[in-house]
């Protein structure tokens, strides 16, 4: 038996991690940083951010499409979800809590011009807006910003520390252009502080479970 949902786009789904009654899509994700490059040349049509109920098959639509406004993938986190809404009109970047049918508001406005827009998303455990590349930053709750590696991409926040994953490669023969007998390529888990001091290193990748848990494998 095939189900439907109240309303058919045709767009891959998917669940938001921690959550298994909805599922969400974004009609047309744009990374923030490439449509800021497309609003300075022809501009964007626009994307919609729906969520979709197993429950009751129904389909909520928070906002209606607009030209130059696209969305974030949400975060579900102490009962809600989370996304940031870059609408490039009024040159804002805005954090909406949501549950459907029960509260859409707004949590907190950044100016586009004083913001990084480069992988700007949503990071947990709790509820983070951060943006990174040659800086990590996050723009709330808590101001941080600390420069980052090119091989560096931060993966969670907890209890105060980053946690970040460094790539390592070694063994590459630069003068052959190929990966020699003693090539290895591996992660390592970084944690810093909020000042970008270096708490712990080791050998790794991070792993997060559905229930927080923290593995390295």
């Amino acid at each position: 038996m095939i189900k439907h949902f109240d309303e058919i786009h045709g767009l891959n789904i998917a669940r938001p991690e921690g959550q298994k009654r909805f599922a969400y899509a974004v009609s047309e994700f744009e990374d923030f940083y490439d449509l800021s490059l497309m609003k300075d040349s022809c501009g964007y049509r626009g994307a919609v951010i729906r969520f979709y109920d197993f429950q009751t098959g129904k389909v909520f639509t928070p906002f209606e499409k607009e030209r130059n406004v696209t969305y974030s993938k949400p975060l579900f986190h102490g009962g809600h979800f989370y996304f940031l809404q870059g609408d490039f009109n009024s040159r804002s970047i805005r954090l909406y809590e949501y549950f459907p049918e029960q509260v859409c508001r707004t949590v907190a406005v950044f100016d586009i011009d004083k913001t990084d827009l480069y992988n700007l998303s949503l990071l947990g455990e709790g509820m983070n807006v951060i943006s990174q590349k040659d800086y990590f930053n996050c723009y709330y709750p808590t101001r941080i910003s600390f420069p980052l590696a090119p091989n560096e991409t931060a993966v969670a926040i907890r209890e105060g520390k980053v946690f970040i994953e460094a790539w390592q490669e070694e063994g590459w023969d630069s003068e052959k252009d190929l990966a020699s007998e003693e090539y290895r390529f591996y992660n390592k888990v970084i944690v810093k502080d909020f000042d970008g001091n270096t708490v712990s290193e080791e050998t790794g990748s991070l792993f997060i479970c559905e229930d927080g848990t923290l593995w390295i494998s």
